[in-house]
């Protein structure tokens, strides 16, 4: 397949690919504890997007969403792997999502909150990862209960239980993860949001790169190679996101 040289030097004008990834979130991406290297889905992905583009890859990893997503907001990175969130978009162009991953809320055993219903109380205090896209919605979305940012999404159950809080909120499996590890805490029994996980770029790098990166997406949904990189890394919880039109 030939590619445009406008689009290639779009995604890469430094003469590298550079990509943004988050390890906050452990269903996207996390660090060989022996080598210090990055894997992961979004690891898998960015790799096959340079293999598609001819170019070779530079990983620039962050411990947040935040910083991840701020790197390509100011074009420090020319792509990453973010939640789709409309305050995010205004400086990215996403892509439609690649896997949807599910949002809960964790309390202790003898909680009073019982239903997502219960959360947004004024005496409540929710626990939940600094520029995170459950922070992002959150914010909106909670009118009576008040927000603690934790630094990152992993810190959020200790946040929690060293501040003595209400409510945690998060990726269901970093949570679930986290209870096993701290005896008395349940989680709620829905979820209270879905988070729609997509590819980025800067939306300065113009139209057919974003097209491009779209169409890419759409590729590695329908070819199985989302899938068998969520079982290959032994992902539970997150689903392949259905397929959308890449209408340019």
């Amino acid at each position: 397949m030939n590619i445009d040289q406008t689009v290639i030097s779009a995604f890469a004008p430094t003469g590298k690919l550079r990509a943004s990834i988050n390890l906050g979130n452990p269903i996207l991406a996390n660090k060989n504890p022996q080598t210090g290297e990055p894997f992961g889905v979004s690891v898998d992905l960015a790799r096959a997007f340079a293999a598609k583009l001819g170019v070779e890859l530079e990983l620039v990893v962050f411990d947040t969403a935040g910083k991840s997503v701020q790197a390509v907001s100011e074009e420090r990175a020319d792509f990453g792997f973010f939640a789709v969130d409309p305050l995010r978009g205004e400086t990215i162009a996403f892509t439609a999502p690649y896997v949807l991953i599910e949002g809960f809320y964790l309390v202790r055993d003898d909680s009073p909150v019982r239903t997502n219903a219960d959360v947004d109380q004024p005496h409540n205090r929710v626990a939940v990862g600094k520029g995170s896209a459950y922070d992002l919605f959150l914010t909106r979305e909670l009118k009576a209960a008040q927000i603690v940012r934790a630094p990152t999404s992993p810190t959020v159950v200790k946040t929690f239980v060293e501040q003595g809080l209400e409510v945690a909120a998060g990726v269901k499996q970093q949570l679930e993860a986290d209870a096993r590890n701290t005896p008395g805490l349940r989680l709620l029994g829905e979820r209270f949001m879905v988070i729609q996980q997509a590819m980025g770029t800067p939306k300065s790098r113009g139209e057919a790169a974003a097209a491009f990166l779209r169409g890419f997406v759409e590729e590695m949904k329908a070819s199985g190679f989302v899938a068998d990189s969520l079982k290959r890394h032994g992902i539970a919880g997150a689903s392949v996101a259905p397929a959308a039109s890449v209408a340019a």
